[in-house]
């Protein structure tokens, strides 16, 4: 029987996150994703199936990783998370040989911290998190579930960021703000104050200060 991790999703962030699995030296089984798309090939690792065959697929694999993207909704992989774990499926850790993770942090299960980022001391990562690239997490912040921490971004000391949030490329968040859930921050933003929930903070400062 081959065995390897499943990832789900073989998209263009499935090719990043299997350059980040190889790196860490995990075999890959192969990929899900749509019907059109079984015997098609991602980086040399077949589509496998789809959705509907998992647990079928899961019990020739070693794991499972959601390998589908997140910007403005964290709605599907969520989703398809639950599924993972509805069906006792393994969800590794995954870090790149090139992160700098604290041997303090907590990282939760189906968590990939890719290439060049950081998790500094007493972080705490949740699971299915996304911390992308170059992304700096600090000493005492809390990343809840299914989050997304995309690329050079920047959250200091004692952040906290809301369960299913999107945090975009070269943001930076001032030390101790917390996020709500659900919130979107654009790319190049800087969070100075604490955001509610579901905040749609496109590029700028925020909060916003009255004029």
């Amino acid at each position: 029987m081959t065995k390897g991790l499943l990832l789900i999703g073989a998209g263009g962030h499935a090719r990043s996150c299997i350059d980040v699995i190889e790196s860490a030296g995990m075999p890959i089984r192969g990929l899900v994703d749509k019907t059109e798309r079984i015997g098609q090939s991602v980086l040399g690792y077949a589509i496998l199936g789809t959705d509907d065959e998992l647990e079928r697929l899961l019990l020739e694999s070693s794991g499972a990783l959601v390998t589908v993207g997140q910007i403005e909704s964290a709605a599907l992989r969520i989703a398809l998370y639950g599924r993972l774990e509805a069906l006792g499926a393994r969800r590794p850790v995954i870090v790149a040989k090139s992160a700098t993770v604290s041997p303090h942090a907590q990282i939760g299960a189906g968590t990939i911290i890719m290439h060049g980022a950081i998790v500094n001391a007493a972080a705490r990562i949740g699971e299915n998190v996304i911390v992308n690239s170059r992304a700096l997490i600090e000493h005492d912040c809390v990343v809840e579930d299914h989050c997304h921490v995309s690329t050079g971004a920047v959250a200091n000391g004692a952040v906290k960021i809301g369960r299913g949030s999107f945090i975009g490329s070269g943001s930076m968040i001032r030390e101790g703000v917390t996020i709500g859930a659900g919130s979107l921050i654009g790319a190049g933003s800087v969070v100075l104050g604490d955001c509610p929930e579901n905040t749609d903070a496109r590029r700028g400062v925020w909060p916003r200060r009255s004029s």
